[in-house]
Protein backbone atom coordinates (compact mmCIF):
# COMPACT_ATOMS: atom_id res chain seq x y z
CA UNK A 1 0.00 0.00 0.00
CA UNK A 2 1.51 3.25 -0.78
CA UNK A 3 2.34 6.46 1.08
CA UNK A 4 -1.07 9.03 1.11
CA UNK A 5 -0.34 12.24 0.71
CA UNK A 6 -2.44 14.78 0.07
CA UNK A 7 -2.67 18.59 -1.53
CA UNK A 8 -4.74 21.39 -1.25
CA UNK A 9 -6.32 22.03 -4.49
CA UNK A 10 -9.16 24.15 -5.71
CA UNK A 11 -11.47 21.84 -7.31
CA UNK A 12 -14.33 22.99 -9.50
CA UNK A 13 -17.37 20.76 -11.65
CA UNK A 14 -17.25 20.72 -15.45
CA UNK A 15 -19.53 24.27 -15.94
CA UNK A 16 -16.63 25.97 -13.80
CA UNK A 17 -18.82 28.34 -12.02
CA UNK A 18 -18.17 27.39 -8.43
CA UNK A 19 -14.86 26.38 -6.77
CA UNK A 20 -13.78 25.48 -3.43
CA UNK A 21 -10.30 24.35 -1.88
CA UNK A 22 -9.84 21.08 -0.07
CA UNK A 23 -7.23 18.15 0.74
CA UNK A 24 -6.79 16.08 -2.53
CA UNK A 25 -5.54 12.59 -2.48
CA UNK A 26 -4.77 9.93 -5.62
CA UNK A 27 -5.92 6.77 -4.55
CA UNK A 28 -6.07 3.61 -6.72
CA UNK A 29 -9.91 1.64 -6.79
CA UNK A 30 -7.88 -1.53 -7.51
CA UNK A 31 -6.19 -1.33 -4.01
CA UNK A 32 -9.39 -1.23 -1.58
CA UNK A 33 -6.83 -0.73 1.47
CA UNK A 34 -5.29 2.30 0.08
CA UNK A 35 -9.24 3.83 -0.41
CA UNK A 36 -9.97 2.80 3.31
CA UNK A 37 -6.77 4.55 4.65
CA UNK A 38 -7.66 7.70 3.08
CA UNK A 39 -10.81 7.38 4.90
CA UNK A 40 -9.46 7.04 8.19
CA UNK A 41 -8.06 10.21 7.88
CA UNK A 42 -10.91 12.08 6.84
CA UNK A 43 -11.15 14.78 8.93
CA UNK A 44 -14.01 16.28 10.66
CA UNK A 45 -14.95 18.07 7.08
CA UNK A 46 -15.43 14.71 5.93
CA UNK A 47 -14.59 13.22 2.26
CA UNK A 48 -16.55 12.27 -0.58
CA UNK A 49 -14.89 10.65 -3.71
CA UNK A 50 -14.07 11.82 -7.55
CA UNK A 51 -13.82 10.51 -10.81
CA UNK A 52 -12.80 12.73 -14.19
CA UNK A 53 -14.85 16.10 -12.54
CA UNK A 54 -17.87 15.70 -15.37
CA UNK A 55 -20.44 16.51 -12.80
CA UNK A 56 -21.59 20.34 -13.95
CA UNK A 57 -21.80 21.12 -10.43
CA UNK A 58 -20.74 21.45 -6.57
CA UNK A 59 -21.35 16.96 -5.71
CA UNK A 60 -17.20 16.17 -6.12
CA UNK A 61 -15.91 19.24 -3.95
CA UNK A 62 -15.35 19.46 -0.24
CA UNK A 63 -14.63 22.51 0.89
CA UNK A 64 -12.17 22.27 3.76
CA UNK A 65 -12.24 18.23 3.93
CA UNK A 66 -10.68 15.60 1.74
CA UNK A 67 -11.19 14.63 -1.36
CA UNK A 68 -10.27 10.87 -2.86
CA UNK A 69 -9.21 11.36 -6.24
CA UNK A 70 -10.16 7.83 -8.00
CA UNK A 71 -9.75 8.18 -11.64
CA UNK A 72 -7.35 7.21 -13.96
CA UNK A 73 -7.05 2.66 -13.26
CA UNK A 74 -5.29 1.17 -15.39
CA UNK A 75 -3.38 -1.33 -13.52
CA UNK A 76 -3.71 -4.80 -14.45
CA UNK A 77 -7.30 -6.64 -13.04
CA UNK A 78 -8.72 -3.16 -13.80
CA UNK A 79 -11.08 -4.73 -16.15
CA UNK A 80 -11.99 -8.13 -16.55
CA UNK A 81 -14.75 -9.34 -19.04
CA UNK A 82 -16.63 -12.29 -18.72
CA UNK A 83 -17.78 -12.95 -22.10
CA UNK A 84 -19.74 -16.20 -21.52
CA UNK A 85 -21.81 -14.19 -18.92
CA UNK A 86 -21.56 -10.93 -20.87
CA UNK A 87 -20.57 -9.13 -18.16
CA UNK A 88 -17.59 -7.12 -16.86
CA UNK A 89 -15.97 -6.26 -13.85
CA UNK A 90 -14.25 -3.24 -13.69
CA UNK A 91 -12.45 -1.00 -11.12
CA UNK A 92 -14.51 2.45 -10.40
CA UNK A 93 -11.59 4.63 -11.13
CA UNK A 94 -11.67 2.90 -15.07
CA UNK A 95 -13.17 5.60 -17.41
CA UNK A 96 -16.01 4.53 -20.45
CA UNK A 97 -13.52 5.78 -22.31
CA UNK A 98 -10.80 3.25 -21.19
CA UNK A 99 -13.46 0.49 -21.07
CA UNK A 100 -14.85 0.96 -24.60
CA UNK A 101 -11.09 0.91 -25.84
CA UNK A 102 -11.42 -2.67 -24.59
CA UNK A 103 -14.50 -3.82 -24.63
CA UNK A 104 -15.81 -2.34 -28.34
CA UNK A 105 -12.83 -4.82 -30.32
CA UNK A 106 -14.11 -7.75 -28.39
CA UNK A 107 -17.97 -7.18 -29.81
CA UNK A 108 -19.10 -5.48 -26.69
CA UNK A 109 -20.89 -2.07 -25.79
CA UNK A 110 -21.55 -0.59 -22.60
CA UNK A 111 -25.27 -0.97 -21.63
CA UNK A 112 -25.43 3.11 -21.02
CA UNK A 113 -23.56 5.69 -21.56
CA UNK A 114 -23.82 10.00 -21.19
CA UNK A 115 -22.94 12.37 -23.53
CA UNK A 116 -19.25 12.18 -22.95
CA UNK A 117 -17.30 9.02 -22.09
CA UNK A 118 -14.91 10.84 -20.00
CA UNK A 119 -16.63 9.21 -16.86
CA UNK A 120 -15.80 6.59 -14.33
CA UNK A 121 -16.94 3.58 -13.46
CA UNK A 122 -17.60 4.84 -10.28
CA UNK A 123 -19.00 8.16 -10.99
CA UNK A 124 -21.56 6.38 -13.40
CA UNK A 125 -23.16 4.33 -11.02
CA UNK A 126 -22.88 7.26 -7.69
CA UNK A 127 -25.01 9.85 -11.04
CA UNK A 128 -27.21 6.75 -12.15
CA UNK A 129 -26.41 7.98 -15.54
CA UNK A 130 -28.64 7.83 -18.37
CA UNK A 131 -28.46 7.68 -22.02
CA UNK A 132 -30.13 7.75 -25.69
CA UNK A 133 -31.95 4.18 -24.23
CA UNK A 134 -33.76 5.07 -21.27
CA UNK A 135 -36.77 4.56 -22.99
CA UNK A 136 -35.79 0.98 -23.94
CA UNK A 137 -38.51 -1.41 -21.90
CA UNK A 138 -35.72 -4.18 -22.19
CA UNK A 139 -32.99 -5.22 -21.11
CA UNK A 140 -30.97 -2.97 -22.91
CA UNK A 141 -32.84 0.19 -21.12
CA UNK A 142 -33.16 2.21 -18.26
CA UNK A 143 -30.03 4.03 -16.85
CA UNK A 144 -26.82 2.57 -15.49
CA UNK A 145 -27.61 0.91 -12.40
CA UNK A 146 -30.46 -1.03 -13.52
CA UNK A 147 -27.06 -2.97 -15.23
CA UNK A 148 -25.37 -3.62 -12.40
CA UNK A 149 -25.40 -7.04 -10.57
CA UNK A 150 -22.61 -6.39 -7.72
CA UNK A 151 -20.31 -3.39 -6.41
CA UNK A 152 -17.53 -3.55 -3.78
CA UNK A 153 -17.65 -0.38 -0.89
CA UNK A 154 -15.19 1.36 1.14
CA UNK A 155 -17.49 2.14 3.97
CA UNK A 156 -17.11 5.19 6.74
CA UNK A 157 -15.68 2.61 9.11
CA UNK A 158 -13.18 1.60 6.32
CA UNK A 159 -14.37 -1.77 5.90
CA UNK A 160 -15.28 -2.99 2.57
CA UNK A 161 -18.68 -4.69 1.22
CA UNK A 162 -20.08 -6.34 -1.49
CA UNK A 163 -23.57 -5.36 -2.45
CA UNK A 164 -25.97 -6.07 -4.95
CA UNK A 165 -29.86 -6.10 -6.10
CA UNK A 166 -29.80 -9.05 -4.10
CA UNK A 167 -27.49 -8.62 -1.32
CA UNK A 168 -28.25 -6.09 0.90
CA UNK A 169 -30.56 -4.30 -1.66
CA UNK A 170 -31.31 -1.11 0.35
CA UNK A 171 -27.72 0.01 0.25
CA UNK A 172 -26.95 -1.27 -3.02
CA UNK A 173 -29.99 0.81 -4.42
CA UNK A 174 -28.79 3.75 -1.91
CA UNK A 175 -25.87 4.02 -3.60
CA UNK A 176 -26.98 3.94 -7.28
CA UNK A 177 -27.99 7.79 -7.92
CA UNK A 178 -26.33 8.30 -4.39
CA UNK A 179 -23.96 10.80 -5.08
CA UNK A 180 -21.11 9.41 -2.77
CA UNK A 181 -22.54 9.42 -0.12
CA UNK A 182 -22.81 6.05 1.35
CA UNK A 183 -19.51 4.83 0.55
CA UNK A 184 -16.78 4.57 -1.94
CA UNK A 185 -17.16 2.24 -4.76
CA UNK A 186 -14.18 0.88 -5.73
CA UNK A 187 -15.41 -2.10 -8.38
CA UNK A 188 -18.91 -3.06 -9.94
CA UNK A 189 -19.80 -5.87 -12.44
CA UNK A 190 -22.17 -5.28 -14.94
CA UNK A 191 -23.84 -6.30 -17.96
CA UNK A 192 -22.59 -5.64 -21.40
CA UNK A 193 -24.49 -5.19 -24.52
CA UNK A 194 -23.34 -7.53 -27.77
CA UNK A 195 -22.24 -5.61 -31.19
CA UNK A 196 -21.32 -6.94 -34.17
CA UNK A 197 -19.39 -3.74 -35.34
CA UNK A 198 -18.00 -0.73 -33.85
CA UNK A 199 -21.07 1.46 -36.35
CA UNK A 200 -23.90 2.96 -35.91
CA UNK A 201 -26.83 3.44 -38.19
CA UNK A 202 -28.49 6.54 -37.78
CA UNK A 203 -31.45 8.23 -38.67
CA UNK A 204 -32.07 11.99 -39.16
CA UNK A 205 -35.02 13.87 -39.17
CA UNK A 206 -34.96 18.18 -39.57
CA UNK A 207 -38.11 18.66 -37.98
CA UNK A 208 -39.85 22.03 -37.68
CA UNK A 209 -41.80 22.75 -34.41
CA UNK A 210 -42.36 21.05 -30.88
CA UNK A 211 -45.49 19.25 -31.75
CA UNK A 212 -44.02 17.56 -34.33
CA UNK A 213 -40.67 16.54 -32.56
CA UNK A 214 -42.39 15.41 -29.57
CA UNK A 215 -44.99 12.91 -31.64
CA UNK A 216 -41.95 11.85 -33.75
CA UNK A 217 -40.08 10.75 -30.96
CA UNK A 218 -43.18 9.06 -29.41
CA UNK A 219 -43.89 7.42 -32.48
CA UNK A 220 -40.25 5.57 -33.08
CA UNK A 221 -39.23 4.83 -29.20
CA UNK A 222 -40.71 1.71 -29.54
CA UNK A 223 -38.09 0.60 -32.64
CA UNK A 224 -35.12 2.51 -32.12
CA UNK A 225 -32.98 1.33 -29.04
CA UNK A 226 -31.44 4.85 -28.96
CA UNK A 227 -33.37 8.44 -29.59
CA UNK A 228 -32.57 12.16 -29.10
CA UNK A 229 -33.28 15.43 -30.06
CA UNK A 230 -31.56 19.05 -30.43
CA UNK A 231 -33.30 22.01 -29.93
CA UNK A 232 -33.23 25.69 -31.19
CA UNK A 233 -34.28 26.85 -28.16
CA UNK A 234 -34.34 30.88 -29.87
CA UNK A 235 -36.87 29.88 -32.35
CA UNK A 236 -40.46 31.19 -31.49
CA UNK A 237 -44.16 31.29 -33.04
CA UNK A 238 -44.79 28.57 -35.33
CA UNK A 239 -41.12 27.24 -35.39
CA UNK A 240 -40.67 26.70 -31.44
CA UNK A 241 -39.43 24.19 -30.74
CA UNK A 242 -37.77 22.81 -33.58
CA UNK A 243 -34.92 20.58 -33.66
CA UNK A 244 -32.95 17.11 -35.16
CA UNK A 245 -33.97 13.81 -34.54
CA UNK A 246 -31.39 11.47 -34.24
CA UNK A 247 -32.27 7.51 -33.92
CA UNK A 248 -29.55 4.61 -33.88
CA UNK A 249 -29.23 1.58 -33.57
CA UNK A 250 -25.88 -0.67 -33.41
CA UNK A 251 -24.83 -1.45 -37.31
CA UNK A 252 -24.55 -5.21 -38.29
CA UNK A 253 -21.92 -6.91 -40.49
CA UNK A 254 -24.34 -6.91 -43.25
CA UNK A 255 -24.50 -3.10 -43.01
CA UNK A 256 -21.22 -2.46 -42.51
CA UNK A 257 -20.12 -4.49 -45.42
CA UNK A 258 -16.86 -5.39 -46.80
CA UNK A 259 -15.06 -3.78 -44.10
CA UNK A 260 -11.88 -5.44 -43.08
CA UNK A 261 -12.47 -5.08 -39.35
CA UNK A 262 -15.79 -4.31 -38.40
CA UNK A 263 -15.03 -3.86 -34.57
CA UNK A 264 -12.05 -1.63 -34.83
CA UNK A 265 -12.56 1.23 -32.76
CA UNK A 266 -10.81 4.72 -32.65
CA UNK A 267 -11.56 7.84 -30.13
CA UNK A 268 -9.89 11.12 -31.05
CA UNK A 269 -9.54 14.20 -29.46
CA UNK A 270 -9.47 16.48 -32.68
CA UNK A 271 -8.77 20.43 -31.79
CA UNK A 272 -9.31 21.87 -28.14
CA UNK A 273 -10.47 25.15 -26.96
CA UNK A 274 -7.13 27.60 -26.22
CA UNK A 275 -6.93 28.23 -22.17
CA UNK A 276 -7.09 32.29 -23.46
CA UNK A 277 -10.61 33.20 -24.37
CA UNK A 278 -12.64 36.36 -23.30
CA UNK A 279 -13.09 36.60 -20.20
CA UNK A 280 -17.12 36.54 -20.74
CA UNK A 281 -16.73 33.53 -22.99
CA UNK A 282 -18.07 33.42 -27.03
CA UNK A 283 -21.29 32.11 -26.27
CA UNK A 284 -23.88 35.04 -26.81
CA UNK A 285 -26.87 35.74 -27.95
CA UNK A 286 -24.94 36.61 -31.81
CA UNK A 287 -23.00 33.60 -32.17
CA UNK A 288 -25.43 31.04 -30.31
CA UNK A 289 -27.62 32.30 -32.92
CA UNK A 290 -25.82 31.83 -35.58
CA UNK A 291 -24.94 28.28 -34.60
CA UNK A 292 -28.67 27.61 -34.30
CA UNK A 293 -28.99 28.55 -37.71
CA UNK A 294 -26.46 26.54 -39.12
CA UNK A 295 -27.03 23.59 -37.20
CA UNK A 296 -30.39 23.44 -37.92
CA UNK A 297 -30.19 24.05 -41.49
CA UNK A 298 -26.93 21.30 -42.58
CA UNK A 299 -29.30 18.63 -41.03
CA UNK A 300 -31.01 16.56 -43.63
CA UNK A 301 -35.02 16.58 -43.56
CA UNK A 302 -34.38 12.80 -43.58
CA UNK A 303 -31.63 10.52 -43.71
CA UNK A 304 -31.89 6.68 -42.79
CA UNK A 305 -29.28 4.05 -41.80
CA UNK A 306 -26.51 6.44 -42.00
CA UNK A 307 -23.27 4.93 -41.08
CA UNK A 308 -21.23 6.95 -38.27
CA UNK A 309 -18.71 5.82 -35.62
CA UNK A 310 -19.72 5.08 -32.32
CA UNK A 311 -17.81 8.70 -30.73
CA UNK A 312 -19.56 10.56 -33.94
CA UNK A 313 -22.90 9.02 -32.48
CA UNK A 314 -22.75 8.92 -28.42
CA UNK A 315 -19.83 11.41 -27.65
CA UNK A 316 -19.88 14.27 -30.15
CA UNK A 317 -18.76 17.02 -27.71
CA UNK A 318 -16.02 14.88 -26.57
CA UNK A 319 -14.07 15.69 -30.03
CA UNK A 320 -13.52 18.92 -28.16
CA UNK A 321 -11.21 18.92 -25.65
CA UNK A 322 -12.04 21.63 -23.20
CA UNK A 323 -14.68 22.86 -24.81
CA UNK A 324 -16.51 24.03 -21.14
CA UNK A 325 -13.53 27.19 -22.00
CA UNK A 326 -15.88 28.44 -24.41
CA UNK A 327 -18.07 30.15 -21.77
CA UNK A 328 -15.05 32.13 -20.21
CA UNK A 329 -14.14 32.66 -16.82
CA UNK A 330 -17.08 32.52 -14.65
CA UNK A 331 -18.31 29.51 -16.06
CA UNK A 332 -22.11 27.97 -17.15
CA UNK A 333 -24.84 25.44 -15.56
CA UNK A 334 -26.34 22.60 -17.31
CA UNK A 335 -29.55 22.90 -16.06
CA UNK A 336 -31.87 19.05 -16.54
CA UNK A 337 -35.33 18.32 -15.37
CA UNK A 338 -38.06 15.88 -15.70
CA UNK A 339 -41.67 15.67 -16.02
CA UNK A 340 -43.88 13.28 -15.73
CA UNK A 341 -45.88 11.74 -18.90
CA UNK A 342 -48.90 13.72 -19.42
CA UNK A 343 -47.27 16.85 -18.32
CA UNK A 344 -46.20 17.49 -21.83
CA UNK A 345 -47.77 20.89 -21.41
CA UNK A 346 -46.12 21.89 -18.91
CA UNK A 347 -42.48 20.83 -20.94
CA UNK A 348 -44.13 23.28 -23.83
CA UNK A 349 -44.30 25.92 -21.10
CA UNK A 350 -40.76 25.41 -20.15
CA UNK A 351 -39.83 26.29 -23.51
CA UNK A 352 -41.85 28.92 -24.15
CA UNK A 353 -40.23 30.71 -21.52
CA UNK A 354 -36.86 30.02 -22.54
CA UNK A 355 -36.84 31.17 -25.91
CA UNK A 356 -38.88 34.39 -24.66
CA UNK A 357 -36.00 34.75 -22.45
CA UNK A 358 -34.39 34.75 -25.28
CA UNK A 359 -31.58 32.45 -23.56
CA UNK A 360 -28.35 31.86 -25.55
CA UNK A 361 -27.71 28.23 -25.55
CA UNK A 362 -26.87 25.86 -27.88
CA UNK A 363 -26.54 22.73 -26.27
CA UNK A 364 -29.72 21.67 -25.68
CA UNK A 365 -30.99 18.10 -25.43
CA UNK A 366 -34.77 16.33 -25.09
CA UNK A 367 -35.21 12.95 -24.57
CA UNK A 368 -37.79 10.57 -23.21
CA UNK A 369 -37.34 8.83 -20.18
CA UNK A 370 -38.68 5.15 -19.76
CA UNK A 371 -39.51 3.63 -15.81
CA UNK A 372 -36.98 4.30 -12.86
CA UNK A 373 -35.48 1.96 -10.77
CA UNK A 374 -35.60 1.38 -7.42
CA UNK A 375 -33.10 3.71 -6.55
CA UNK A 376 -34.70 6.81 -4.34
CA UNK A 377 -32.38 9.45 -5.51
CA UNK A 378 -32.10 8.00 -9.17
CA UNK A 379 -33.44 11.14 -11.67
CA UNK A 380 -34.70 8.93 -14.27
CA UNK A 381 -38.41 8.01 -14.21
CA UNK A 382 -41.07 8.02 -17.00
CA UNK A 383 -41.28 11.24 -19.12
CA UNK A 384 -39.68 13.71 -20.95
CA UNK A 385 -35.95 15.08 -19.46
CA UNK A 386 -34.55 18.54 -21.34
CA UNK A 387 -31.19 19.69 -20.92
CA UNK A 388 -29.39 23.38 -21.51
CA UNK A 389 -26.40 24.91 -20.88
CA UNK A 390 -26.49 28.62 -19.83
CA UNK A 391 -23.80 30.70 -19.06
CA UNK A 392 -23.78 31.85 -15.82
CA UNK A 393 -23.24 35.38 -17.03
CA UNK A 394 -27.38 35.68 -18.86
CA UNK A 395 -27.98 38.14 -16.31
CA UNK A 396 -31.76 37.10 -15.47
CA UNK A 397 -30.93 33.70 -14.97
CA UNK A 398 -31.69 33.29 -11.32
CA UNK A 399 -35.01 34.75 -11.65
CA UNK A 400 -35.86 32.52 -14.68
CA UNK A 401 -34.50 29.45 -13.23
CA UNK A 402 -36.80 29.90 -10.34
CA UNK A 403 -40.15 30.55 -12.54
CA UNK A 404 -38.86 26.94 -14.31
CA UNK A 405 -38.25 25.04 -10.90
CA UNK A 406 -41.72 26.10 -9.86
CA UNK A 407 -43.39 24.75 -13.16
CA UNK A 408 -41.45 21.48 -12.45
CA UNK A 409 -41.93 21.21 -9.26
CA UNK A 410 -46.10 21.44 -9.68
CA UNK A 411 -45.90 18.79 -12.14
CA UNK A 412 -44.34 16.55 -9.98
CA UNK A 413 -41.04 16.40 -12.00
CA UNK A 414 -37.43 16.57 -10.29
CA UNK A 415 -33.64 17.61 -11.31
CA UNK A 416 -30.74 15.98 -11.57
CA UNK A 417 -28.08 16.29 -8.56
CA UNK A 418 -25.20 15.18 -10.51
CA UNK A 419 -26.30 18.42 -13.23
CA UNK A 420 -26.47 20.53 -10.21
CA UNK A 421 -25.45 23.54 -8.72
CA UNK A 422 -28.67 25.57 -8.11
CA UNK A 423 -31.27 23.42 -6.55
CA UNK A 424 -33.00 24.29 -3.38
CA UNK A 425 -33.28 22.13 -0.63
CA UNK A 426 -37.01 22.46 -1.37
CA UNK A 427 -36.91 21.25 -4.78
CA UNK A 428 -35.08 17.88 -3.73
CA UNK A 429 -37.51 17.07 -0.80
CA UNK A 430 -40.49 18.15 -3.39
CA UNK A 431 -38.53 16.24 -6.41
CA UNK A 432 -37.95 13.49 -4.24
CA UNK A 433 -40.45 12.26 -2.09
CA UNK A 434 -38.39 9.12 -1.29
CA UNK A 435 -35.71 11.58 0.33
CA UNK A 436 -35.86 10.61 4.19
CA UNK A 437 -35.63 6.27 3.06
CA UNK A 438 -32.19 7.18 1.72
CA UNK A 439 -31.29 9.00 4.66
CA UNK A 440 -32.51 6.12 6.84
CA UNK A 441 -29.63 3.81 4.84
CA UNK A 442 -26.71 6.55 4.96
CA UNK A 443 -27.25 6.88 8.57
CA UNK A 444 -27.19 3.04 8.87
CA UNK A 445 -23.87 3.10 7.29
CA UNK A 446 -22.52 6.31 8.08
CA UNK A 447 -23.82 7.35 11.11
CA UNK A 448 -20.90 9.74 12.51
CA UNK A 449 -21.68 11.75 8.52
CA UNK A 450 -17.64 10.87 7.22
CA UNK A 451 -19.56 11.35 3.68
CA UNK A 452 -20.10 14.88 2.79
CA UNK A 453 -19.83 17.31 0.16
CA UNK A 454 -20.29 20.89 -1.05
CA UNK A 455 -23.64 20.10 -2.82
CA UNK A 456 -24.53 17.08 0.27
CA UNK A 457 -24.26 20.83 2.66
CA UNK A 458 -25.93 22.88 0.40
CA UNK A 459 -28.77 20.64 0.06
CA UNK A 460 -29.48 19.14 3.30
CA UNK A 461 -28.45 15.71 2.36
CA UNK A 462 -25.90 15.46 4.81
CA UNK A 463 -25.48 17.32 8.78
Amino acid sequence: MALLTGRREALAGWGQAVRSVAEVIDVDTVDADTVAAAVRGAGSRGAIARGLGRSYGDPAQNAGGRVLACAGTRTAGAIVLDAVAGTATVSAGVSIADLLEVIVPQGWFVPVTPGTRFVTIGGAIASDIHGKNHHQSDDFGGSFGNHVTSLRLVLADASVVDVGPDRDPELFWATVGGMGLTGVIVSATFRLIPIETAKMAVDTYRIGDLDELMARMSDTEATMRYSVAWLDLLAAGRHLGRGVLTNGEHATRTQVGGSADPLAYQARQLVGVPRVVPPAGVINGLTVRAFNELWYRKAPRCREAELQSIPAYFHPLDLVRDWNRVYGKRGFLQYQFLVPHGEEATLRTVIEQISAARVPTFLTVLKRFGPGNPAPLSFPTGGWTLAIDVATTYRELAPLLRRLDALVLDAGGRHYLAKDCHMSPDALRRGYPRLDEWRAVRDRVDPSGVWASDQSRRLGLTD
